[in-house]
């Protein structure tokens, strides 16, 4: 699996790799493209005993940074962080990839299907619906433009499955932010829905919506 935004290098995925041994070089993505690379910061940054960090490592110190509060995950535990995305890897219906740029950790992408997580009972689903999260890696040398290259590496990503047809997506109503990068890609908000940890607002991007947000580039179908 892999995208890529030609001014900002390579975007690729993998499956989060939870092993208790996962650390040191980090595997290689399963697909990947030539494109023109920009230092950016986002990779791993050895630990302590010199290693690069595992995933597990990395999530941990990406959802607990401040910039990370509406992942909700602020005061979590290393153990805590490992035990969740140990359950996502075991779901039906839930899956989580490490995003890689330009071969290195950067973000996190979260794909579920809504009939089963995360959205029961609170819309009816259509055929096609594919529910998603993301999480840039934080940086202290950010890429002017890098967040929405993520976004649309991982839409791009989603609908490289021909059966995806929608995607939706419920960010906390005071995510001003993600909802100026949903809209970027083309979702249409539809309404705020309560879920149980948070006040959500319901949006939804189709193919075509996509494809009309970055500018006629080829979307796979």
């Amino acid at each position: 699996m892999s995208t890529t935004a030609p001014a900002l290098g390579t975007f690729s995925f993998r499956p989060l790799d939870l092993s208790p041994t996962s650390g040191g070089e980090t595997p290689p993505p399963t697909s990947g493209g030539e494109t023109t690379p920009t230092p950016g910061g986002h990779g791993p940054t050895p630990t302590s005993g010199g290693h690069a960090p595992s995933d597990a490592e990395l999530l941990h110190r990406w959802v607990t940074d401040p910039k990370a509060a509406f992942w909700m995950m602020q005061d979590a535990k290393p153990e805590d962080v490992e035990r969740e995305y140990m359950r996502i890897a075991a779901h039906e219906h839930h899956d989580a990839f490490m995003g890689l740029h330009d071969g290195e950790p950067a973000f996190l992408m979260e794909r579920y299907d809504p009939r089963h997580v995360e959205l029961v009972g609170l819309y009816e689903p259509e055929p096609g619906d594919v529910g998603m999260h993301f999480l840039v890696a934080p940086t202290g040398t950010p890429i002017h433009g890098f967040t929405r290259a993520v976004i649309t590496a991982v839409m791009r990503e989603l609908f490289a499955d021909p059966a995806t047809r929608r995607v939706v997506v419920e960010p906390d109503v005071g995510n001003k932010a993600v909802h100026a990068l949903n809209e970027a890609v083309g979702f249409v908000p539809e309404r705020e829905i309560q879920k149980p940890e948070k006040r959500a607002l319901l949006s939804f991007c189709t193919r075509e919506r996509f494809e009309a947000a970055v500018g006629g580039a080829e979307v796979p179908r």
